[in-house]
């Protein structure tokens, strides 16, 4: 019979130790959760309550809010300093949603697919970083991951594809995702 694996047994040298992995791990998905609750806020600021997306992005927001809270618990719980960039956080998010709404409701779709489809990515590596010692962490991560899924479905059957410049701009916000974890992992 296997032993269950361990959260950072399998790691090389230079790879962060377990406590540094976790802290890492929740700081950056505290800072994400909160960026995204701040994309839809702009989003919907800009597009207003009339709109016919703004029940669905208000839908997602109240999501990523949750995710939010539950990751407000697990700062606490963990003792886990929040990432020093949230000021950063709080206007690049609010600011890439609004910009985007004003560019149009495909546009805004395209920010949130991006977005959603690089935080899928980010949250399937941290499962497979985890050992079964952080079943529960791993498990959350998960609940967290299949509601980003649905929000880059919901934003593709909104025609996120067809906004002009998809291409570059998907891979533009993708790039902005990719360095905020990083950034939001170390500081």
């Amino acid at each position: 019979m296997t032993a269950p694996r361990r959260t950072a047994e399998d790691r090389l040298p230079g790879d962060p130790d377990r406590q540094t992995l976790i802290t890492r791990l929740v700081r950056v998905d505290h800072a994400g959760e909160y960026g995204a609750a701040r994309i839809y806020r702009g989003q919907l600021d800009v597009l207003g309550d009339k709109h016919p997306l703004s029940k669905t992005i208000r839908h997602m927001e109240r999501q990523e809010k949750r995710h939010l809270e539950t990751f407000d618990d697990l700062i606490r719980k963990r003792r886990v300093r929040p990432t020093a960039l949230a000021p950063l956080w709080h206007v690049a998010g609010y600011v890439l949603g609004a910009a985007t709404a004003l560019m149009g409701e495909k546009a805004a779709m395209a920010c949130t697919a991006a977005v959603e489809e690089a935080i899928d990515e980010h949250y399937a590596r941290q499962i497979a970083a985890l050992g079964e010692d952080e079943a529960e962490l791993s498990a959350t991560i998960a609940d967290c991951r299949r509601d980003e899924i649905a929000h880059r479905d919901t934003a593709i059957a909104h025609g996120a594809e067809d906004a002009p410049g998809y291409r570059a701009m998907s891979t533009a916000i993708k790039a902005g995702c990719r360095a905020a974890i990083w950034l939001s992992e170390r500081l």
